[in-house]
């Protein structure tokens, strides 16, 4: 009997993609068959890039790799069954991701008893890397590109007209 297939539900807005959710991907595919990168679509939020944008930037990232790219509105725990979900993945940069993080995982183990949470925390030279500040630091014509993929880098230089 064959074991069947572990499949880990990656959510957020991805808006950009930065090296430290590149490592979290990387790595869970070293525990997981499969992961689903699942794009929050948050209508009260403007993000920088579209839904459609930010699923091709990171569908290019993980090319020939077991991942899929997926947008998703509503309860998380929902579209993670819906897309036959074993666990849902969280990455962590440090302690002051945790008690947020915590307190979500409690909610959706009320919500979904059959998901786990599964926690993994960046590597040590990502701790400090987070969309919001790659935005902001690009969009002052810094230099990001040692904290996102090559294309994303070029992506936002062509956002920001500093490309």
């Amino acid at each position: 009997m064959s074991k069947p297939e572990t499949i880990a539900f990656y959510p957020g807005s991805f808006d950009p993609l930065t090296n430290g959710h590149k490592d979290i991907v990387e790595r869970a595919l070293r525990v997981f068959d499969r992961v689903i990168v699942a794009l929050a679509q948050n209508v009260s939020k403007t993000g920088l890039f579209s839904l459609e944008e930010r699923k091709e930037l990171v569908r290019q990232t993980f090319v020939g790799k077991a991942v899929e790219v997926v947008i998703f509105e509503g309860l998380m725990v929902k579209a993670a069954r819906n897309h036959g979900a074993t666990s849902v993945l969280r990455g962590l940069r440090g302690v002051s991701d945790f008690e947020y993080e915590f307190q979500l995982a409690t909610m959706n183990k009320t919500l979904a008893p059959e998901l786990e949470t599964v926690f993994m925390m960046t590597e040590k030279h990502n701790f400090y890397v987070s969309s919001k500040l790659v935005r902001e630091v690009a969009s002052l014509g810094g230099d990001v590109s040692e904290v996102v993929p090559p294309h994303i880098l070029e992506a936002l230089g062509k956002k920001y007209g500093n490309a």
